[in-house]
């Protein structure tokens, strides 16, 4: 799927409002979808999930890096992506139905911190790359 030029500068504006937030954006979108998808929580029994623990933080951190990474590369998020989606795939065995709610929950921390930023122009453009980034991570599911 490609990305219209507004809808690249759209994803790449609200990135920047991110980076350097990673850790604490993550952790309050992993509490938000554990807290909204309580099956979610499977994946993480060997972790802290308490609110401002290390925990969170840190794997919050590594899901948005990940994400920043591919808002990086618009144009290869296949390539950027193809360890993790092997990983998710074939060691960690997500259930694919998870990243779309994780999609959700990014959103709706996204547009409580950035209210303004996150419009609905930046919105749809934001989810239209949370859905490839999805497909992407569940593509070696097959």
């Amino acid at each position: 799927m490609t990305f219209s030029e507004a809808e690249k500068a759209a994803i790449t504006s609200i990135w920047a409002k991110i980076a350097g937030h990673t850790d604490e954006i993550g952790a309050e979108a992993l509490e938000r979808l554990f807290l909204s998808f309580p099956q979610t929580k499977t994946y993480f029994s060997h972790f802290n999930l308490a609110h401002g623990s290390k925990d969170l933080a840190s794997h919050g951190g590594k899901v948005l890096n990940a994400i920043g990474n591919a808002a990086q590369h618009l144009d290869d998020i296949d390539h950027v992506l193809s360890n993790l989606s092997d990983l998710h795939a074939q060691k960690l065995r997500v259930d694919p139905g998870n990243f779309r709610l994780l999609s959700h929950s990014i959103q709706v921390t996204l547009a409580s911190h950035f209210p303004q930023e996150f419009n609905a122009t930046a919105q749809a453009a934001f989810d239209k790359f949370l859905a490839v980034v999805s497909a992407v991570l569940v593509s070696k599911y097959r």
